[in-house]
């Protein structure tokens, strides 16, 4: 069974369209949605286990040129 993160993404001024191009080439990445709010992107990914999930965060997401911050969300599954 694998685990889903959201991950919430706050741009650069400007930078929104190539920070979402970058994340949808990602292997794992299952959505990116534009977004309106405090957050630009909203991206859903899927990793084998937690420590992937921190892995493709820190070092596939956080590298993006363009994000600013993101706060990863785990899903904990439905009701």
């Amino acid at each position: 069974m694998s685990t889903k993160a959201y991950i919430l993404i706050e741009t650069d001024v400007g930078k929104s369209r190539d920070v979402a191009g970058a994340l949808r080439v990602l292997d794992g990445v299952v959505t990116v949605d534009a977004v309106t709010g405090p957050y630009d992107i909203i991206t859903v990914i899927e990793a084998p286990d937690l420590n992937s999930v921190g892995d493709k965060v820190t070092s596939q997401i956080h590298t993006i040129n363009g994000i600013a911050r993101t706060v990863t969300c785990l899903s904990i599954g439905g009701p």
